[in-house]
């Protein structure tokens, strides 16, 4: 349930790209004032492993650990760093240290280099991690940027700049029993709203669902819904949003509709290669964030939707007609709740995703095909002390019973996708990105 993002940038002119990457290492190797929960381990209460979690400072952080130093094998194609990055998002984070690792990445073809920052999904979410970036990273190549991206500092002048002070963090001193009691004031506070979702539900699953599409219901079983390794295979590409944007207007529909409709299409032409494209259509777990404007601590502020790809249909534009449907459905369910409530009924949907993975039957009977999220990230070019950020890559977590997952953020004109899979599951996953590029054509020769 590891989550990372890897950050591909180029070296300013005229510097030594050795004494470059030692200052890289310096800045995220600083121990000065780590914010919650990059500074704390998750520790138990008295019930040990079968109780409650909570965060404890980590007073004897080890950050030589955490912070680590990778070279690429020539020739230091993005081919080879897509291997690395799987290899890396393989293995676990250590439980008794602070959930995050850095890897800074040398070696890269033209003058270019990439930082891959791996955190537990406990502590962090799609728009909390390009916020991170964003805290780390300057609109100005001039600016000079020492602090660490996870220091209290570097968090608070972010706020600064988007003109949001500091929030004074009140630590509970019963931390259990303040979880309890906000779980059953939730719970009396949201009743009504929860039961009308829970009532739309309950009528989709009788066929009365007015396009809603939910978990299990009508979903196939494919080869991405497997049992999965350890192993990950990762692959990335960037689109311009221009391009995706004039279809949505095209077709009036949005722009994480159209991109829906490219995954679609891809992932038809990928199972029919595989002699495995079902009668049924895929329905894909579509993250969906809640997060309050002026929220920027809450590690984690999101619900989903269930969007139903239209995979049994050959021609794109029907393809596109049932991703709009079923988006809409659930759009218009969550826009009846506030955004606790939203969060509650996050709970509600994804508990049972989670017991089918745990206990094993998740590609016997899967809830969802797969999850596709979409990160809103900065629109202006960012700077590392001069070093342009070229793409911010997405790798996302995949477990069992949901062997891919296709991630993508928006930056500076372009949509950058990255897309993770269980190696032994997913074969040849890399063809995708061609499949992305020839579904996107087709839907631009259809408006």
């Amino acid at each position: 349930m590891h989550v990372a993002g890897l950050n591909l940038l180029e070296y300013p002119e005229r510097v030594n790209q050795r004494k470059f990457m030692e200052q890289v290492a310096e800045s995220y190797g600083s121990e000065t004032g780590l914010r919650k929960p990059f500074g704390h381990r998750v520790a138990h209460g008295a019930l040990g492993r079968f109780g409650p979690l909570y965060w404890e400072r980590d007073d004897d952080i080890d950050l030589d650990y955490h912070v680590r130093h990778s070279a690429l094998p020539k020739p230091g194609r993005y081919r080879e760093l897509f291997d690395l990055v799987g290899r890396l998002h393989s293995t676990l984070l250590d439980r008794s240290r602070p959930l995050w690792e850095v890897q800074l990445i040398e070696g890269l073809r033209d003058r270019q280099f990439a930082v891959y920052t791996k955190i537990h999904h406990a502590a962090i979410d799609g728009v909390a991690g390009v916020r991170l970036t964003e805290a780390s990273c300057s609109p100005d190549p001039k600016a000079k940027l020492e602090l660490s991206p996870f220091s209290v500092e570097a968090h608070e002048r972010f706020k600064e700049r988007r003109g949001h002070g500091r929030n004074d963090e009140l630590e509970p001193t019963e931390f259990e029993l303040r979880t309890i009691a906000d779980f059953f004031k939730a719970q009396v506070d949201t009743s009504a709203h929860v039961l009308s979702t829970i009532k739309s539900y309950a009528a989709t699953w009788l066929g009365m669902g007015a396009g809603l599409a939910v978990p299990w219901r009508h979903v196939p079983h494919t080869m991405v819904n497997t049992q999965v390794s350890s192993a990950r295979r990762f692959v990335a590409q960037s689109w311009s949003i221009e391009r995706i944007r004039a279809v949505s207007r095209a077709a009036d529909v949005t722009i994480n509709d159209v991109v829906l409709a490219m995954c679609s299409g891809a992932l038809r032409r990928y199972l029919d290669e595989q002699g495995e494209l079902p009668e049924h259509s895929l329905r894909a777990l579509v993250p969906v964030s809640v997060r309050e404007k002026n929220d920027y601590d809450s590690p984690l502020a999101i619900s989903y939707i269930v969007a139903d790809l239209g995979t049994r249909h050959d021609d794109p534009a029907d393809r596109l007609d049932a991703i709009v449907e079923s988006t809409q459905a659930g759009k218009a369910m969550l826009s009846e709740l506030s955004a606790r409530e939203a969060s509650l009924y996050a709970t509600l949907i994804q508990t049972p995703l989670f017991i089918a993975s745990l206990m094993g039957v998740a590609d016997w009977f899967p809830p969802v095909s797969t999850v596709i999220s979409n990160v809103p990230g900065p629109k202006e070019q960012l700077y590392w002390n001069g070093a342009p950020l070229l793409g911010t890559y997405p790798v996302s977590a995949v477990f069992h019973g949901f062997a891919l997952n296709i991630t993508f953020v928006s930056y500076n004109g372009n949509l950058d996708f990255g897309i993770i899979a269980c190696r032994r599951s997913v074969p040849r996953v890399q063809r995708l990105i061609d499949y992305l590029e020839q579904s996107l054509a087709e839907l631009e020769e259809t408006v």
